[in-house]
């Protein structure tokens, strides 16, 4: 066992698509091990988010990537145990989560120089370890040295259904149909980005969660965790 790494905690990373399942389970081991979330794609949906108030363009750019340079995220807890997103201290937690904010954020952060605005931001929140980061690149890119990395994935169908779901609880109207050709166009652009496409990394755990539990996933990745001296 590694002493160093018991007293400072392990760097776990945590990828997959959208609807794996990856955020959820990637909040509740952090919450079991007594370690800090952070949750990648909501940096991208925050740069997208400020940009669009800003009025950017996705033919400028530069301007994105200053942006993404600049741009101050925080993720304080909130009183129920979750987490707040706050950009530049303002608390835009909800206003991430629209269609257009999720429509946006793919094509922003295929942007090259965006991506390395905010890998730099998300290895420095992580440089010290006990850390749980989910995202689609960090086992590849973001920390190729993490200790425990994890992909986690899932049908096409049952990813869809899952984000439907999702929308569903938040009020908005879409149809199944919209959120898997969304789905379908994320997918797409993410793996076939020429800049940190989504990909397991080589030495990464696999887990198909299309028919297990959030609670099995979980329990799967604490034992992992376990062996690696995280428990």
């Amino acid at each position: 066992m590694n002493i160093q790494n018991v007293l400072k905690g392990i760097t776990i990373a945590i990828d997959g698509p959208s609807g794996a399942g990856k955020s959820t389970v990637a909040k509740l081991v952090a919450r079991r091990l007594g370690y800090t979330y952070i949750d990648t794609g909501a940096m991208y949906r925050a740069t997208a988010w400020k940009g669009n108030v800003f009025g950017l363009t996705l033919d400028n750019e530069q301007a994105w990537v200053d942006l993404a340079k600049t741009i101050r995220i925080a993720f304080p807890p909130d009183k129920d145990g979750g987490q707040r997103v706050l950009v530049d201290g303002m608390d835009i937690t909800t206003q991430i989560r629209t269609p257009l904010i999720t429509q946006l954020s793919s094509p922003v952060s295929a942007i090259p120089g965006v991506r390395r605005a905010l890998v730099s931001l998300q290895q420095a929140m992580g440089r010290n370890g006990g850390v749980v980061m989910e995202g689609r690149d960090i086992g590849t890119v973001v920390f190729p040295n993490a200790e425990l990395k994890i992909f986690i994935y899932a049908s096409e169908s049952t990813r869809a259904e899952r984000r439907w779901k999702e929308c569903q609880a938040r009020g908005e109207d879409i149809t199944l149909e919209q959120v898997l050709d969304s789905q379908r166009e994320r997918d797409k652009r993410d793996s076939e980005r020429a800049d940190s496409p989504l990909k397991p990394a080589p030495e990464s755990i696999m887990i198909d969660s299309d028919r297990l539990s959030i609670q099995v996933v979980v329990d799967k990745i604490l034992a992992l965790c376990k062996d690696k001296g995280a428990l």
